[in-house]
């Protein structure tokens, strides 16, 4: 169920995503993942030095990539060079998946139909899109959207006012009043006349035995999913952006936001109102004092506090 894709996408080779290149093999584009998951007949992409060990294993078909990256990847690999990655990369995404550069609404919700889900309670007012799964035991409340091909496990809980598209949900999950997930995530390159909408082709997974609070919001995948392990605890108004992974056995207070694509271990505790920048790598049992601003990685087993974020002994060294 992870590999569903929430999206339609054209059958283009990939001549046609890319007119102006040379092509030396004219696939069919299968589908555009991340350097580490992407497959033979996948297209990826490489901006950043700091993916370089990413590259040297990715196994995709092609690769947009820049001139002074190149010599990172594998020979086998095609490369489509331009001066803007990220640029080119929401071109070819926009043809490829023409609908994912900005959320619609579903125009085709229906009241929930008790005799098709009979062992799911509903509230009063529940529109579920076309090829919902709803596990057994769920309980839905009053107001709540599911949108088209959301997938809920066995035993969850949502409240009312829920609105859910482009995820996939464990067992025993619970979500409070007001949370919004799968939405469309802030992804704009920015241009001189207008700025460049990104499209969002990922999803959102949950994993089993999470709980997340009122009024959280959890932004799907640009490229990679966004994930929740599992029997991580989200408070009130925690914002979580595209591509973020959070370990499980989390702890996570109320308002505290993650920037895109930033990877957290398991057994992690924030405090409330910290920020975590994007693309950082948070190790395994660390814990973030609230208000902290994190724009570093963390190793295992570290505790930080301040902004920037700095090792407790170093911040109370410095309040005295």
């Amino acid at each position: 169920m992870k590999h569903i894709s929430f999206f339609p996408k054209k059958n283009l080779k990939l001549k046609q995503v890319f007119p102006k290149s040379i092509i030396k093999n004219n696939f069919l584009v299968e589908n555009v993942k991340p350097l580490i998951s992407a497959k033979s007949k996948d297209l990826t992409f490489f901006d950043s030095i700091k993916y370089k060990s990413f590259a040297a294993k990715s196994m995709a078909g092609a690769c947009v990539t820049t001139d002074s990256l190149e010599k990172f990847l594998p020979s086998k690999i095609q490369k489509i060079l331009v001066k803007n990655v990220l640029y080119e990369l929401a071109k070819a995404l926009k043809k490829i998946y023409p609908t994912a550069d900005i959320d619609l609404p579903d125009l085709n919700l229906k009241k929930a139909d008790k005799k098709k889900y009979k062992s799911v309670k509903f509230g009063n007012n529940v529109l579920i899109g076309k090829n919902v799964k709803l596990g057994n035991n769920t309980i839905i409340g009053s107001n709540t959207i599911l949108e088209h091909n959301v997938i809920i496990g066995k035993n969850c809980v949502l409240g009312s006012g829920v609105i859910i598209k482009n995820t996939i949900i464990g067992e025993s999950v619970v979500i409070q009043d007001g949370c919004k997930i799968g939405q469309k995530g802030f992804g704009f390159i920015p241009s001189k006349n207008k700025n460049i909408k990104f499209p969002h082709i990922g999803k959102v997974l949950i994993e089993d035995n999470v709980e997340i609070a009122s009024g959280c919001t959890i932004d799907r995948g640009s490229i990679d999913d966004t994930v929740i392990g599992s029997n991580t605890y989200l408070d009130n108004q925690v914002h979580v952006a595209h591509n973020v992974k959070i370990g499980s056995n989390c702890m996570i207070a109320g308002q505290v936001g993650f920037a895109g694509s930033s990877i957290i271990g398991n057994n992690v505790s924030i405090g409330g109102q910290a920020g975590i920048s994007g693309h950082l790598k948070i190790g395994n049992n660390v814990k973030i004092g609230g208000g902290s601003g994190v724009v570093k990685d963390i190793d295992d087993n570290q505790i930080v506090m301040g902004y920037p974020a700095i090792p407790l002994r170093d911040f109370l060294k410095k309040s005295k």
